[in-house]
């Protein structure tokens, strides 16, 4: 079934609807459609291209190589590109190309991974604001793409918190994860921060799409993606300093080290004097007598023992 929806003074009365049903549907001037072409076929560009004037550098940024997200105008349409994100190990992010016109909203996606079950299901909780024809239906879609980048947002500021605690943990091989982490927020960042500028270009007071009764709730979607920005920045300063904790960790832990094997060092070398002292082939005070024997002994063990205590007080065992 073609995802379409058709919009009569701010009513659903028809969705599922041929797409090539489009062109009759939109000359009547009450008329809001909805649709969206999933890897398009050549009919479906002509579609856009012949019935809907979109224009050429549109259709051909819509259906290229990836843009950076971005808001062009043309003299009857914008052309947004966005990108819908999700984090699993990586970032995945869905190019959406968005045509908008005073009529109609046309979505182009590159392929299935961003459902757009969600987005029917945003505008079918506010009908009330149905009315606001094309600036409703683009805020729905809108929406739900900046709640997808800051849910990314949040999955990746846990697993950096995670890989924080297990470093001061002094866990090992986190090195490869770091880097993992850091180029995912990259990518990120290369989607969402945009998104700053997009919402501010679409409310200007110059454009048409965005009326009063809508203004709100493009106000709260910018706030997500501030809120998104402000998340990125914080945890690109914290994958910056993993690694100079790494390293400041991994030296604090061969310092505790050294003085442990320093401690056992210096303890060692206490049987090791006296018996040395007493193994010398010449007399000396106990020479060949049963005192001299355990004077030896003692002196070890209390020596030994006494510099477990004094390292063990200085936690350095």
């Amino acid at each position: 079934m073609s995802r379409t929806r058709l919009y009569r003074n701010g009513e659903l009365v028809d969705h599922g609807f041929p797409v090539t049903d489009v062109a009759r549907h939109l000359e009547d001037p009450t008329a809001v459609v909805w649709f969206d072409l999933c890897a398009p076929s050549d009919s479906e560009t002509g579609l856009l291209r012949d019935e809907l004037g979109l224009h050429e550098l549109a259709i051909e940024d819509a259906f290229g190589e990836r843009q950076r997200p971005k808001v062009d105008r043309y003299p009857s349409h914008l052309f947004l590109t966005v990108y819908a994100t999700e984090y699993d190990d990586e970032i995945k992010a869905t190019e959406i190309g968005i045509f908008v016109t005073k009529q109609a909203v046309v979505t182009v996606r590159e392929n299935e991974s961003y459902d757009l079950a969600n987005v029917e299901r945003r505008w079918d909780s506010a009908p009330a604001l149905a009315t606001s024809g094309v600036g409703f239906l683009l805020h729905g879609l809108l929406d739900d793409i900046v709640d997808s980048q800051y849910a990314a947002a949040q999955k990746l500021d846990e697993e950096i918190e995670d890989l924080e605690d297990k470093i001061y943990q002094e866990k090992p091989h986190i090195g490869h994860k770091a880097i993992k982490l850091r180029r995912a927020l990259v990518q990120l960042r290369r989607v969402a921060l945009p998104m700053r500028e997009v919402l501010g270009s679409l409310m200007h007071r110059e454009q048409s799409i965005v009326d009063d009764t809508m203004m709100p709730y493009y106000l709260d979607v910018k706030d997500h993606t501030l809120f998104t920005a402000e998340l990125t920045e914080s945890m690109r300063e914290l994958v910056t300093n993993l690694r100079e904790a790494e390293v400041a960790v991994q030296g604090n832990r061969l310092n505790s080290i050294m003085k442990k094997v320093t401690s056992w060092a210096a303890i060692i070398a206490v049987p090791t004097a006296i018996s040395g002292y007493y193994g010398m082939n010449v007399p000396y005070p106990g020479f060949e007598q049963k005192w001299g024997f355990w004077v030896s002994t003692l002196g070890i063990f209390a020596l030994s023992y006494l510099l477990y205590v004094m390292f063990k007080r200085r936690d350095w065992l």
